[in-house]
């Protein structure tokens, strides 16, 4: 009496390449959200960063999470100074 049986041999260790990779983190979008001569409205963003790469000037303000934003409405100016730091203001007129 001969029984045959099907038997099927599986892996013994699982593939875990599958299982560590396929996540990754959302970009954030820093950077610049106007450009320079743009006129904005007060409460406006201005740039989004991570530290100070640009210091807030003349109608700007730093959020808790160093994005600038406007604190009153009219034109942006990006200017550089002390040692070719950046900082922007709004102003009331274009210069």
């Amino acid at each position: 009496m001969k029984f045959l049986f099907g038997l099927q041999i599986f892996a013994s260790k699982k593939g875990v390449s599958s299982t560590k990779n396929g996540r990754d983190s959302k970009s954030k979008r820093l950077g610049a959200k106007v450009t320079q001569n743009q006129k904005i409205k007060a409460g406006n963003i201005i740039y989004r960063q991570r530290g100070n790469r640009i210091f807030p000037g003349l109608n700007v303000k730093q959020g808790a999470d160093d994005t600038l934003y406007a604190t009153k409405s009219g034109y942006v100016n990006f200017k550089k100074f002390r040692n070719n730091k950046k900082k922007v203001e709004v102003l009331s007129k274009i210069n």
